[in-house]
């Protein structure tokens, strides 16, 4: 199979978006806001079709922060996945050459922000994933059973570079994500973090990793589904299997050459 690479995005305004998908964190999102505000970036709120509590606080953040802040309502669930394209498509509507994702339950330190926005500065054609230095606050089976995931990550991009692949704080260059989105088919649910980065490494697009601290959702919340997402993660690491197996000989050639689209991750 032959895929055109994703070319280097031309010279353009550096100008991130950050997006936050939202789904019922009430209790958590003010401050992940105020954390977000404090970098100096404009901010998306993706309401992903939360109850109308949740509703209510996102809708008296994006009035009372305007237009720092900006909030787009999905009429019905869709899926953190589903949140994160529907908030793609929105930030390239607005103008923007890259967006940063992070999470509304509180895990992510938003005081990591100006880390990841510097090292995009550096690298703008390249994915910033961040890498979790987790406190106690995780549970243990969350936390070994992500290397299930990072195992399946290796397999399918025939490289131990994509360090972790879970972690949703991490900041895209638009460009070559705009042009995946619109020629494939992305998991819209807990499978999206994963198979976008596969799918943006098999196109040679960088990936740097960042370690950045992590705790357990400061609300509680947690909309992962053991049963149903563990289904939808399996099937995507089986579809990114077999679409791996005709890139084989490309991802193999690559690997000799040296030429992995990846960044070292900074000391």
């Amino acid at each position: 199979m032959h895929e055109t690479p994703s070319r280097a995005m031309p010279a353009a305004p550096f100008a991130p978006l950050v997006v936050i998908p939202v789904y019922d964190h009430e209790h958590a999102i003010g401050a992940v806001v105020r954390g977000v505000l404090a970098s100096g970036l404009p901010c998306l709120l993706v309401d992903d079709g939360s109850h109308p509590g949740c509703a209510q606080v996102l809708d008296a953040l994006a009035a009372a922060h305007a237009p720092q802040v900006a909030l787009l309502r999905l009429p019905h669930n869709q899926g953190k996945g589903g949140a994160m394209l529907a908030g793609f498509a929105e930030a390239a509507r607005r103008g923007h050459s890259h967006v940063l994702q992070i999470d509304a339950d509180g895990q992510h330190d938003p005081g990591d922000i100006p880390r990841f926005v510097a090292l995009a500065r550096q690298h703008p054609d390249a994915v910033i994933c961040g890498i979790p230095a987790y406190d106690a606050s995780v549970p243990k089976a969350r936390l070994y059973g992500r290397y299930a995931t990072h195992i399946w990550v290796w397999i399918n991009t025939l490289s131990l570079h994509i360090r972790d692949s879970m972690c949703g704080f991490r900041l895209y260059p638009l460009a070559p994500v705009t042009r995946l989105v619109g020629e494939e088919t992305i998991g819209r649910r807990m499978d999206f973090d994963s198979e976008i980065l596969v799918r943006l490494f098999w196109r040679d697009v960088p990936v740097i990793s960042l370690p950045t601290r992590v705790t357990y959702p400061s609300d509680g919340v947690s909309h992962f589904d053991v049963w149903r997402d563990n289904v939808r993660i399996s099937r995507m690491h089986t579809r990114l299997f077999f679409g791996m197996l005709p890139r084989a000989p490309r991802l193999l050639w690559r690997r000799l050459r040296g030429a992995a689209p990846v960044g070292a991750p900074p000391a």
